[in-house]
């Protein structure tokens, strides 16, 4: 078959998750097309923090459904995507205490289980935690993690099972355009016509973009990651946690074992996603020892299990690109995570499924078309700004 109702360019959590929703939604014939194997970019590289907080509530009621679809990949997909509710902590710095708690008010009245302590509670309620300047924390039962690739394969076999179509070691060569209309894709198997061609090719879609003549306004960044493993016989974090005060995630693997990055504000590294050096930095590895040793104590002396490194694709206002586009015709995107994008994608997706096949969607979803940078419509003015 050589003509598809849609098809999506990378099998990433975004194009997975989107193939499956609109093959659920009706959509007859959905192709999947990914150059590697499923998860093979940045989503099987990312720390996989589930998490609701966040300052709009766009992007609160959408984590919010994407923590009830990674819950219901069992039973939906038929496959567990390893979620885990081991609950997830933003330990707030002096400076950014207030926003915190309005946001968690905010979240509050999305229908988000979460609260707020101050600096005394914080301390005593987390043994591990050295307290010094931490001015209180938000606590969300229902965070954790999930692992990545076990999500991507659910999506990918449940849309299979749909009657999908899924093709591996396909990379997309170009996009067929004609005047103000993309009409299909070139494989190296020839030419694939579709109603609507969906660029979720992360770090790799503005370069796939301008084949056809269009923009997209994004960077990709080199992220670096560790894993630590915790000695025995230590009170250790058993939640995710995004530590504001150091600027470090952290979120548990089992065994002990713990993904370790830098978080906002930090210097981003502009690469070519083609050519980037693949191993993490000496002096990284040294900082986000020293910042995790000092914050938590008992992870003193742990041992360097692993250190990577990845690729964030990096919007103007660190919102994701998603949508059609009312200068282009037959396209969509689907990018622009700026490192929060897996734990938002179930729920981005199954919007997008319902917008790209009914034509309708809620206002302050549609804002997060690309259209927004011709409209100057960010919703953050600068790439240094929060991150949502």
């Amino acid at each position: 078959m050589s003509s598809y109702d849609f098809a999506i360019v990378g099998a990433g959590i975004s194009g997975a998750a989107l193939a499956y929703y609109l093959k659920k939604g009706g959509a007859r014939r959905v192709l999947l097309l990914e150059r590697g194997a499923p998860a093979s970019g940045g989503t099987g590289k990312s720390a996989a923090i589930v998490r609701q907080h966040y300052s709009t509530t766009l992007m609160a009621r959408l984590a919010k459904r994407s923590v009830d679809l990674f819950r219901a990949m069992p039973s939906e997909l038929g496959h567990d995507g390893g979620y885990r509710r081991v609950g997830y902590v933003f330990l707030s710095a002096p400076d950014n205490a207030a926003a915190a708690q309005k946001n968690v008010e905010m979240q509050r009245k999305v229908g988000i289980d979460t609260s707020w302590s101050d600096a005394g509670t914080t301390a005593s309620r987390f043994a591990w935690l050295n307290g010094d300047g931490v001015a209180g924390s938000a606590f969300e039962p229902d965070g954790g993690y999930a692992d990545p690739v076990q999500s991507v394969e659910a999506y990918v076999e449940a849309f299979k099972r749909l009657g999908g179509e899924v093709r591996t070691r396909t990379p997309c060569r170009k996009l067929v355009r004609q005047g103000d209309r993309i009409t299909g894709i070139v494989t190296d198997d020839g030419t694939i016509d579709a109603g609507m061609v969906v660029n979720a090719a992360g770090p790799w879609a503005p370069a796939l973009a301008r084949l056809a003549g269009a923009t997209l306004e994004m960077r990709s960044i080199r992220e670096q990651d560790t894993v630590w493993e915790g000695r025995a016989g230590r009170d250790l974090p058993a939640h995710s946690i995004s530590n504001s005060v150091d600027a470090i995630y952290i979120r548990p693997q089992g065994d002990r074992r713990y993904v370790v990055g830098r978080g906002f504000p930090k210097h981003y590294e502009d690469v070519d996603e083609n050519n980037y050096k693949e191993t993490p930095d000496d002096a990284f590895i040294a900082d986000v020892q020293a910042r995790l040793e000092l914050r938590i104590p008992p992870m003193q002396g742990a041992r360097l299990v692993h250190a990577y490194t990845a690729l964030y694709d990096v919007t103007p206002d660190w919102y994701p690109f998603v949508g059609p586009r009312a200068d282009l015709q037959g396209y969509a995107d689907f990018n622009g995570g700026s490192g929060h994008g897996f734990k938002i994608a179930p729920g981005i997706a199954e919007e997008l499924a319902g917008w790209l096949l009914t034509g309708k969607a809620a206002e302050d979803y549609r804002q997060l078309s690309y259209d927004r940078i011709a409209q100057k419509r960010l919703f953050v003015q600068s790439y240094g700004g929060n991150r949502g």
